[in-house]
């Protein structure tokens, strides 16, 4: 329920909805202008002040393409992944391929205001675009949103008190941005300059032992490996389990033990090599080659742990995989081949002492993250106290006596 003097209007009754167009690629005149051109790709819940491609004045003239003005409201109707439903605002004057649509706001509404909220109907918009078996939004689609219509002024506090959250949000992705990257400094210079400067080279079978264990003993947790967040329950990634209900030909593995997914994913072109450290134990599918410390060695996990995220493995894999052996992104690594990599190993004290200086960098970042969810978190329950007006931004008393 709306508060006195809000109102809910379909977005086509506040606001004109346009797309625009792309200009034939065959013809070199239409491009490498000074018209900024937006694709779907940039519209990111931001503010766009620049674009990757430019369009001549021809190039607006014999297309679909339009210019559109600064304060223009844009929605990416088509694209893979999370791109459709995206928003973002123009900060300047800019035109746009066809899969966006712009959104002119009549006078008296504010596009700040409206890009929060559209921002924050984000996923109901997308499960819109679901709608009648198609697969994308429309003009027509957008037309018939519903819409809080508050008093302009208001609009305008709600904005600036969320421009607020942005501001903080933004800074924060800077810092963790810098954080990433000082670690991925600190990463190649302690490996690669280290490792020039003489660790010994010895067998990967040397230092560890695969693990073969059959799921025995009936362990219902199966795992994934995620980049961001290692082995993971597919419950927990994927809220349901994707494996077979049989899984006693699965691999049983144990807390400390490692997995190697032979399959590329982002950031991990030769796969990603894991340890098991959320839980106790879990099983993964028998495609994963699996491996543990060896009883006699003496070493430190966490520079494991760290040797492998950093890619010190990937040249010596890609030298093994077979060539075209890719099947659905699987590379076809031999056991025997896998065990018999070389690694640079330094004494149990050198790699203490690089773990423990990652593992510093590691917390710092992670820490950066946790602030960075707190914001997002913060934010979030704001958007949906302000946008539906349960929670009233008002001016302070003189600011109100003013405006009387």
């Amino acid at each position: 329920m709306l508060p006195e003097g809000w109102f809910r209007r379909p977005l086509g009754e506040i606001a004109r909805i346009t797309s625009g167009g792309t200009p034939d690629r065959a013809e070199p005149s239409y491009w490498g202008g000074d018209i900024p051109w937006v694709t779907t790709g940039e519209i990111q819940f931001n503010t766009i002040v620049d674009t990757a491609e430019k369009l001549t004045a021809a190039g607006v003239e014999n297309s679909s393409a339009k210019l559109f003005s600064p304060g223009t409201l844009l929605m990416a109707m088509y694209g893979q992944g999370k791109t459709r439903g995206q928003v973002a605002k123009l900060g300047i004057a800019a035109s746009t391929n066809q899969n966006s649509a712009a959104i002119h706001l009549q006078d008296g509404h504010i596009p700040d205001f409206y890009f929060q909220y559209l921002w924050w109907k984000y996923e109901s918009i997308r499960e819109f675009g679901q709608s009648g078996g198609i697969s994308h939004l429309n003009a027509g689609l957008l037309k018939q949103i519903s819409v809080p219509v508050a008093p302009a002024a208001e609009q305008h506090r709600i904005a600036n008190v969320l421009a607020v959250w942005d501001a903080a949000i933004a800074t924060t992705e800077r810092l963790l941005a810098n954080s990433r990257k000082q670690k991925q400094g600190l990463t190649l210079k302690l490996f690669f300059r280290s490792r020039q400067a003489g660790w010994p080279l010895v067998d990967f079978d040397e230092v560890f032992e695969r693990v073969t264990r059959k799921n025995i003993e009936g362990n219902t947790r199966v795992l994934t490996i995620s980049g961001a967040q290692g082995l993971v329950s597919q419950r927990d990634y994927f809220n349901k389990s994707v494996a077979g209900a049989n899984l006693a030909s699965y691999t049983l593995l144990y807390k400390g033990e490692f997995a190697y997914n032979k399959s590329y994913s982002a950031g991990y072109p030769l796969g990603a090599i894991k340890p098991l450290l959320r839980y106790d134990s879990g099983v993964v599918s028998s495609l994963y080659l699996c491996f543990r410390f060896r009883d006699e060695t003496s070493a430190s996990a966490d520079f494991f742990r760290h040797y492998f995220e950093a890619g010190l493995l990937n040249e010596s894999i890609s030298c093994i995989a077979q060539e075209g052996a890719r099947n659905h992104g699987l590379l076809n690594v031999g056991v025997n081949d896998f065990f018999k990599l070389r690694l640079h190993v330094p004494s149990i004290e050198q790699q203490s002492q690089v773990a423990s200086i990652l593992n510093a960098a590691e917390q710092h970042e992670k820490s950066i993250e946790v602030q960075l969810e707190k914001l997002r978190a913060e934010k979030s329950a704001l958007m949906q106290q302000l946008l539906t007006g349960k929670r009233r931004v008002r001016l302070p008393a003189r600011a109100e006596a003013r405006r009387a």
